[in-house]
């Protein structure tokens, strides 16, 4: 693609008319404070907006400001977050949201070079939050955008591989309309998710169509090209339901340092392979993690659940023991007993709400 000045303006101008008549309306776009965007950014990190909606409005709430969640337990940070998966995003946040206001005096930095020094802040992230929020001109390159800067110059190179990311660095700044680089940052993003998608690209509808090189050539759907994935690793795990007289299940927090860490769960283990015997390795998961000698029941249920390169699928049992005594966890960091009606009162993980549904559905009808 040709990058002379009426080239670049030509562009910029056929993106800005398009996304200021199609731009979605999005609360962190509607009130762009420097700690919604910041906090929308980090949410939207692998992340569909259409999830990233409901735990926005629910998080800002709880936490309206970088002080509230500078001084908010963790736990806490962790309950609002509770669903959303990838959870070392929202550590991460809070640890930067302590480092503002102890470096910064609460105020989140403008300068994409000292956003860089917060916790979990990448340089798409830096440059989104400097751009969106305070009008710096930094160009930001994400998967959306990444795509469409694929498409436009019909990139034959893998798009993950390091010398193609720096040339796309390098496009994406070129691109950039220094005079607007929130509208155009957020109309190149807004392109990719809407237009320029990954299967079905709607290049009759495309604002820059002009300039793509792969539209021209009726082959779009071969860029973005990438190296080869890793392979998804099965693994398999049990875990136990143990149901107290009132209905509340016995549920127990992670270490911070594993995944999933410092979310509840119900107690269980991985299987050293996918032929290990299920009973006993919930008796021995009981017994390591809890210190508790349990009696394995019926199977109630098998979850499946898919993590970046794990596909994990885990088999649910019910579980009796002495109730009377208090677990004392091993490898566990902490124990409790959970309603099944107030499922928010800790943070959870997906996987695990995805347990306490098939249990629901179960256990009142006996085991399987």
């Amino acid at each position: 693609m040709r990058r002379s000045p009426e080239t670049l303006a030509a562009l910029r101008d056929a993106l800005a008319g398009w996304y200021h008549a199609r731009r979605r309306h999005l609360p962190w776009r509607e009130d762009p404070t420097p700690y919604r965007v910041w906090v929308s950014e980090i949410m939207l990190q692998q992340t569909q907006v259409a999830t990233v909606l409901p735990y926005f409005d629910r998080f800002v709430t709880a936490f309206p400001d970088v002080a509230s969640l500078a001084a908010a337990d963790e736990q806490d940070v962790l309950a609002m977050w509770s669903g959303l998966g990838y959870y070392r995003r929202a550590r991460h946040l809070h640890e930067a949201a302590r480092q503002v206001v102890a470096e910064h005096g609460g105020a989140v930095p403008s300068d994409p070079a000292t956003l860089l020094g917060l916790k979990g802040v990448g340089r798409y992230t830096a440059a989104a939050i400097a751009s969106i929020a305070f009008g710096v001109p930094a160009a930001v390159l994400d998967g959306n955008v990444s795509r469409v800067l694929a498409r436009l110059v019909a990139e034959d190179r893998p798009v993950d591989a390091p010398a193609v990311q720096r040339d796309q660095w390098e496009l994406a700044e070129a691109l950039l309309d220094p005079t607007a680089p929130s509208a155009h940052n957020q109309a190149m993003m807004e392109l990719g998710a809407l237009v320029c998608a990954p299967k079905a690209p709607d290049c009759a509808g495309c604002p820059v169509a002009a300039w793509c090189a792969a539209g021209a050539a009726g082959n779009a759907t071969d860029y973005p090209r990438k190296a080869g994935r890793t392979k998804v690793k099965p693994v398999h795990a049990v875990c136990g339901l143990v149901e107290r007289d009132d209905g509340a299940l016995l549920v127990a927090r992670r270490p911070d340092d594993v995944l999933l860490g410092g979310l509840w769960e119900l107690p269980g283990a991985e299987l050293a392979h996918a032929r290990a015997k299920r009973r006993e390795a919930v008796a021995a998961a009981f017994g390591a993690r809890l210190d508790l000698a349990v009696e394995v029941g019926g199977h109630l249920g098998t979850v499946e659940h898919v993590f970046t390169h794990r596909k994990l699928t885990l088999d649910v049992y019910r579980v009796r023991g002495p109730l009377s005594e208090a677990p004392r966890p091993r490898w566990y960091t902490d124990v409790a007993w959970l309603d099944p009606a107030e499922p928010d009162a800790v943070p959870l993980s997906k996987l695990t709400r995805k347990v306490l549904a098939v249990a629901a559905r179960t256990r009142a009808g006996g085991e399987a």
